[in-house]
């Protein structure tokens, strides 16, 4: 059973097409891309993915359960990073970590979860401090370890090191690596070709609402006689 089955999907904003009957699937345990220019549709992809948004036609299904008969079923499975998130500014780290697991478990497997999300946010002392007080970086730390510490079946990360320097985009990519060795898949959109390159097994490249390639990095780079994704990205786009 396929982690993610999309097939033929559609979504309407008013008259407006901005997803026009797409298919993929993403299998589990494997890192999935979403690749794109800005306005291809992807972040409505994700977001009906996420159940946060209807179809309009088609059919979306996370690990069997259809993301709009089945809502309840699939967010107990998933875990969504829109790349616009944000911590609550006046809990310290470690604080907030514990509020969202409190959704989750209690007791003794509460703070199972609530280790993990330190261990993997691997913010040190600073875990202590509010939130209003962290780096871009140490914020963007702590929200992937948010998505990541409940061990989800599928992690859906938009833009997971958006704004970050390369150090700790780097350690983000290793935390994502580490967590699907332990079991998760993730679906991940991302506008850093490095990135998808260096993470994905497969990538569904969308434009204008449409999937217009898919494929392997290495199959993708051998189709366009293309050093990088980067170059497949830009051939494709233009």
């Amino acid at each position: 059973m396929p982690a993610v089955e999309v097939r033929n999907l559609v979504r309407d904003y008013g008259k407006v097409r901005a997803v026009n009957g797409i298919s993929f699937s993403a299998d589990e345990g494997e890192i999935f891309g979403l690749i794109g220019p800005n306005g291809a549709g992807k972040t409505t992809v994700l977001r009906i993915i996420s159940t946060l948004l209807r179809v309009t036609g088609g059919e979306v299904k996370v690990f069997g359960h259809d993301v709009t008969e089945e809502a309840g079923e699939v967010r107990k499975l998933i875990s969504y990073l829109p790349e616009d998130a944000g911590a609550y500014r006046n809990l310290t780290g470690r604080e907030y970590l514990r509020f969202i697991a409190r959704f989750f478990e209690v007791g003794k497997k509460m703070d199972e979860i609530i280790g993990r999300g330190i261990e993997i946010a691997d913010l040190g002392k600073r875990i202590d401090d509010k939130v209003e007080d962290y780096s871009k970086g140490m914020t963007r730390r702590l929200l992937v370890a948010r998505a990541l510490m409940i061990e989800p079946g599928l992690a859906i990360l938009d833009e997971p090191t958006s704004g970050l320097d390369v150090i700790n985009a780097q350690e983000i990519r290793k935390i994502i690596q580490n967590t699907v060795r332990q079991g998760t898949t993730v679906l991940l959109s991302s506008h850093n070709m490095l990135e998808v390159e260096f993470l994905c097994g497969r990538i569904a490249l969308m434009n204008n609402g449409e999937i217009v390639e898919e494929g392997s990095p290495p199959e993708l780079r051998a189709r366009y006689d293309a050093a990088n994704i980067e170059e497949v990205f830009t051939e494709v786009v233009r």
